[in-house]
């Protein structure tokens, strides 16, 4: 999975439209391979984000689960301790 796609179920408070929208385009970009579209392509790139974000908007509104809300800011903190470790190992 693309490392810049964060997970954005079960967070208190939910995902905003434009967390949404962010995974969205950093998924069309990666299976397009474009990180921006030519303008020939702008239109259908666009219409697809579009699409996706919508989609996981639904996702995110229909998915149920019984483990209480992660917090964003621990998740992030945890986040950066493991790429923290991972950069150390690289360097040595």
């Amino acid at each position: 999975m693309c490392r810049n796609i964060k997970p954005l179920f079960n967070f208190e408070p939910t995902a905003t439209d434009d967390e949404v929208r962010a995974a969205s385009l950093q998924f069309v970009r990666k299976v397009s391979g474009y990180n921006a579209p030519s303008q020939a392509n702008a239109e259908v790139f666009e219409r697809a984000v579009d699409e996706i974000a919508a989609i996981t908007r639904r996702l995110m509104d229909e998915l149920t689960t019984a483990a209480p809300p992660k917090d964003r800011e621990v998740e992030a903190a945890k986040a950066k301790e493991r790429s923290a470790k991972r950069f150390a190992n690289q360097a040595g």
